[in-house]
Formats: structure tokens, C-alpha cells, sequence
């Protein structure tokens, strides 16, 4: 019987609650937020820690993250 590995989740899911991993692309703060709580992948977004401002597509980590966010968000 072959064994089933599965692959590493790219979104973090924690008792049915997903999370989009985000990074600041100018100080690369690392953090990770509900898509329900951002704005809009073309929306302007402000890192909370060095308040740069760029539309949040640009603060996903991952394209998968950036799906997850227009997908739920």
C-alpha cells in the first residue's frame, strides 16, 4: 500500500481559521493575518511596523497567500 505524504501547507490553518503569511517588502517584518482583516489585494496597505505604504498584493509572501486573500479576503 503506498503511503501518502502530504505536501507542506502553504497557508497556515489553524481549527478552520486560515492566514495569510505577509512580509514588508521594505523593513521585511514577517507576520500573518486572517484575509477576512486586509484590505483588497489592490488596496493601499500600511506595514504596522515601519508604515511603508504599497498595495497589499505586495506584502503576500507566497502567490499562493496572494490567491488565499482575493479568494477569502
Amino acid at each position: 500500500m503506498p503511503t501518502f505524504i502530504r505536501p507542506p501547507c502553504l497557508v497556515n490553518t489553524h481549527m478552520d481559521e486560515t492566514f495569510v503569511r505577509l512580509v514588508c517588502p521594505e523593513c521585511t517584518k514577517e507576520w500573518q493575518r486572517q484575509p477576512g482583516g486586509l484590505p483588497a489585494s489592490d488596496r493601499t496597505f500600511q506595514c504596522p511596523n515601519c508604515q511603508t505604504g504599497r498595495q497589499m498584493a505586495e506584502f503576500t509572501r507566497t502567490e499562493h497567500d496572494l490567491r488565499t486573500l482575493q479568494t477569502l479576503g
